[in-house]
C-alpha cells in the first residue's frame, strides 16, 4: 500500500448525491446500470455506469443516497459518458455494495 499526503487526499472531491434514473446497461461487457446522480446545486446532476447488478436493480437505486468522486475526468464507458465513480466495496464474493450514508444528508455534500 502506498502512502499519500493528507493535502493528496483533500483533492479527491468525494460527495452524497440522489440517484434520480437509472436504467439497464445491457450493451456494457460486464452487466451494468446506468445512473443520473444529483450532487445538489454546484454539482448538479452527473451520469455514471456501474457495475452493480449482483445487489441492485434500476428499481431499488432510485432515490437512493450514494458516494461518488465527481472531480475525475469523464471517461468512456462503450457508447456512455462516464462523469463520476460511485463509490462501493466488494461482497465476499467480490459483487459491489455501493457506499452511503445511513441517514439522509443534504445533496451535495463533500465527504471529510
Amino acid at each position: 500500500m502506498s502512502e499519500i499526503s493528507f493535502d493528496d487526499f483533500l483533492r479527491v472531491d468525494v460527495r452524497v448525491g440522489t440517484v434520480q434514473r437509472a436504467e439497464p446497461y445491457p450493451e456494457a461487457r460486464k452487466p451494468a446500470i446506468k445512473l443520473w446522480i444529483d450532487f445538489g446545486g454546484e454539482v448538479g446532476v452527473k451520469k455514471t455506469s456501474a457495475q452493480i447488478t449482483a445487489h441492485y436493480s434500476p428499481e431499488t437505486l432510485v432515490g437512493r443516497q450514494v458516494l461518488a468522486v465527481v472531480n475525475f475526468p469523464p471517461r468512456q464507458i462503450g457508447k456512455f459518458m462516464s462523469e463520476v465513480l460511485v463509490l462501493g466495496l466488494p461482497d465476499e464474493n467480490g459483487a459491489i455494495v455501493l457506499v452511503g450514508p445511513d441517514a439522509p444528508v443534504p445533496d451535495g455534500g463533500r465527504m471529510h
